[in-house]
């Protein structure tokens, strides 16, 4: 299934909540994405940061045709070859923790989303100059919602990823989304190394099913 980049964008926006996944069997990745669909995800990032990364995120994406509405994107990006690279192969967006000129060069030319991250306020600005209409906010632990909430002001528009720093709780979450975030991202809190262990997709199910909710309300 294709998506263009609003599309991508407004499934963000609705949900508020990104999972964040990377590990090098591609079928206990495909376990964790299910189940995290099942729980109601629309949007998920296979994180590049494994040696067979590329292996892993098109057995992701071959899977992910059974799952009507969810779009696949791949997270840790760092330049434009390996942007194009992927967009080949058939990613619906790209997260980078970095701000790159080259790679929004790639994407605008597929009409992909780009979602880049940044850690200063001339880097967010760059970045919406260089036509980035999602932001990755990066390090988020480092920054926290104090930097967020004073930033808001400055750039109108401004739609932020939160990653890095995000805790699946009521208060670590309504905490970003007052300060004024548009979504956030969780991956090592969520999938942890039990989740792996035990195998327990339904469990896992259940967990994504909370923090979905849980996001969805503190949204509202």
């Amino acid at each position: 299934m294709s998506f263009s980049k609003q599309q991508v964008l407004s499934i963000i926006r609705q949900t508020g909540f990104v999972p964040l996944l990377s590990h090098h069997d591609p079928f206990m990745a495909q376990h964790v994405m299910e189940a995290a669909y099942r729980g109601g995800v629309r949007a998920f990032e296979y994180t590049n940061r494994q040696p067979n990364s590329f292996e892993v995120f098109t057995h992701l994406l071959k899977a992910a045709e059974k799952l009507p509405g969810l779009a696949l994107g791949i997270g840790t990006i760092m330049d434009a070859a390996t942007t194009e690279k992927y967009i080949q192969a058939g990613a619906h967006f790209i997260i980078s923790p970095i701000l790159k000129p080259g790679m929004a060069t790639v994407c605008h030319a597929h009409k992909k989303l780009w979602i880049p991250g940044c850690a200063t306020l001339t880097e967010i600005v760059t970045a919406k100059e260089l036509g980035a209409e999602l932001i990755k906010l990066f390090p988020g632990s480092v920054l926290g919602p104090g930097f967020v909430k004073a930033i808001m002001p400055v750039v109108p528009g401004l739609q932020l990823m939160i990653t890095g720093g995000v805790e699946p709780t009521e208060k670590s979450i309504s905490e970003w989304f007052r300060a004024g975030a548009t979504c956030v991202g969780l991956g090592s809190q969520l999938f942890t190394k039990d989740v792996f262990e035990k195998k327990d997709w339904v469990k896992l199910e259940q967990t994504v099913r909370f923090v979905l909710d849980m996001t969805m309300s503190v949204k509202a």
